[in-house]
């Protein structure tokens, strides 16, 4: 028998894969001298991990270079959202490595990202001030509404704890809202 921790793996596992193939780019939060700095990149997921290729001119590869700790997510489109207080949501802590492009794994990481992204990445790819970073993800979290909340582990995401502690008012814990159809 399949025990609930396997059926939850069986069903969401999927699931988080299929939105994580939907999203096309990362909030990246990096530390600037210890200031959280919000961006954005375009990634590609690999075996390996997520993959971005950045600039140094932008604040956060300049902040990869000082900080290799990054928190990243994938959200869902505000204007696909149920409702705008319950996104679906990917968010990991991460460690971040700056790859060379020509070894083995850069080679692999350039073609997925063309894969995703095509040729513009045959261009930013040569520039000497575009650097890849493997973003290495240690733990996360999958949210896909009110007290839908999923701890998860790393890149294989195998290890779920479903969150079912409620939020609170008055000190008790509140109803959540149900969710519209």
């Amino acid at each position: 028998m399949i025990d609930k921790q396997q059926r939850l793996q069986d069903r969401l596992g999927p699931e988080i894969q299929e939105f994580r193939d939907s999203c096309q780019t990362l909030q990246l939060a990096t530390l600037n001298e210890g200031i959280p700095h919000v961006s954005y990149a375009p990634f590609a997921h690999t075996s390996q991990g997520y993959f971005i290729l950045i600039s140094d001119i932008a604040q956060h590869g300049q902040n990869l270079k000082q900080s290799t700790s990054v928190s990243l997510m994938m959200i869902e489109d505000e204007s696909q959202a149920k409702s705008i207080y319950a996104r679906r949501r990917l968010s990991f802590d991460s460690q971040a490595a700056c790859i060379d492009k020509q070894s083995e794994m850069g080679i692999e990481a350039i073609a997925a990202l063309r894969s995703r992204f095509g040729e513009i990445i045959d261009n930013l790819s040569t520039l000497d001030d575009f650097n890849l970073y493997q973003l290495m993800p240690e733990k996360g979290r999958y949210v896909k509404g009110f007290g839908k909340a999923f701890n998860v582990s790393g890149n294989d995401l195998l290890s779920f704890l479903h969150l079912n502690e409620g939020h609170v008012r008055d000190g008790k814990a509140a109803p959540l809202e149900k969710e519209a159809s």
